[in-house]
């Protein structure tokens, strides 16, 4: 059984303009009193309108949910506590005209310096899934075969289509924004674990960027957890679809490793379309087509079927069929958050969306 763990990123919003609001030192300081949340679950992120939660460790998507349902309402109860809202949104949908300050850590404070509006522009919130790893050389198989599935979990995630009070025409702007780092969007193809190693080295020894912390890759190996990290979707409106997300990663990954120990040749995919096809998939969400591994447009429908018999042998055995199967025709049914944020919008302004996004 592959262990999996979730990281989630809220923003922290005025109840009545939406406008970001910078309180997360207090609203951290109310969560840990909580008995239903402990403090290293709860951490601070780059701007101060920004929280991000940790699942523990969980070996059954029940564990995963049932703890993303606790943390979310230690943080919105926290949040509430002191005059503010969580909004489960991957970007922000207004922002003031002064920038949120940054948080008060060395390593955040020299990005600002580096990197200004960009870092004023990071009012942005995703959802990380790990994977549990045997080792890194495992890793590296994973993260090889998983990397032409990113566009597809990118359009299933899309949560963000709204920026400074409007439709941005992108189901994920998030993307958008955080594929402006120098070291960003779909993960390249390693030769192995050694050929990982020696690049990461070379991007820091070649002081581009400060640490392996800033490889900002869709997917990368954790420099502090045993684990593949995937970094490619959105913040979730509910915790059911982050769920569902999970199920899927961990379903490609224990794929993945069943590939690698019977010899199955990996996908080889052009990175130049694969970057096309994550640009695709953050513009259109699951309303228009979507790449496969081969390099083949197909409808977002045929592509959920082709995703889901790629991995269902993994999901069986895992228990996980069920339930992920359930949510992902839920998703095809109803469309993605984003959908969602737009219909709300749509239909009466500010005040559904709010009601949406702080439920």
């Amino acid at each position: 059984m592959i262990t999996v763990g979730v990281e989630e990123e809220y923003l922290l919003v005025d109840p009545e303009t939406l406008l970001p609001t910078p309180l997360v030192q207090e609203v951290r300081a109310t969560a840990s009193l909580a008995p239903i949340a402990d403090e290293r679950e709860v951490q601070d992120e780059l701007l101060q309108a920004q929280i991000e939660v940790a699942t523990p460790v969980c070996t059954a998507l029940e564990e995963v949910g049932g703890h993303l349902l606790r943390l979310r309402h230690a943080v919105a109860s926290a949040a509430q506590a002191n005059g503010c809202r969580v909004a489960i949104s991957a970007t922000a949908p207004v922002r003031d005209v002064l920038p949120v300050p940054v948080t008060s850590t060395a390593r955040y404070v020299k990005m600002r310096g580096e990197a200004r509006v960009l870092v004023d522009e990071q009012l942005i919130c995703g959802m990380h899934v790990h994977v549990g790893m045997p080792d890194r050389e495992t890793a590296v198989a994973v993260l090889n075969r998983m990397r032409v599935w990113l566009p597809t979990l990118l359009a299933m995630s899309a949560n963000g289509p709204l920026w400074d009070g409007r439709d941005t025409g992108f189901a994920s702007w998030r993307t958008i924004i955080f594929g402006r780092w120098p070291v960003s969007g779909p993960p390249p193809e390693f030769a192995g674990i050694a050929d990982y190693e020696a690049r990461a080295d070379g991007l820091v020894a070649s002081e581009l960027i400060p640490d392996r912390g800033q490889m900002y890759w869709q997917a990368r190996l954790s420099e502090r957890y045993p684990t593949l990290e995937v970094r490619c979707c959105d913040v979730q409106l509910e915790a059911d679809d982050a769920v569902m997300l999970a199920g899927v990663v961990r379903g490609l990954a224990a794929t993945a490793i069943a590939e690698e120990k019977a010899g199955v040749a990996p996908v080889q995919c052009r990175p130049e379309l694969l970057q096309a096809a994550t640009w695709h998939a953050a513009r259109y969400g699951m309303s228009s087509t979507l790449v496969d591994p081969d390099g083949r447009s197909r409808s977002s429908g045929d592509m959920l079927g082709m995703l889901m018999r790629h991995i269902r042998p993994a999901l069986e055995e895992n228990g996980d069929h069920r339930e992920v199967a359930s949510l992902v025709q839920r998703l095809l049914r109803e469309g993605t958050a984003a959908d969602r944020q737009r219909r709300a919008l749509a239909e009466t302004g500010l005040s559904a969306l709010a009601a949406l996004i702080t439920a």
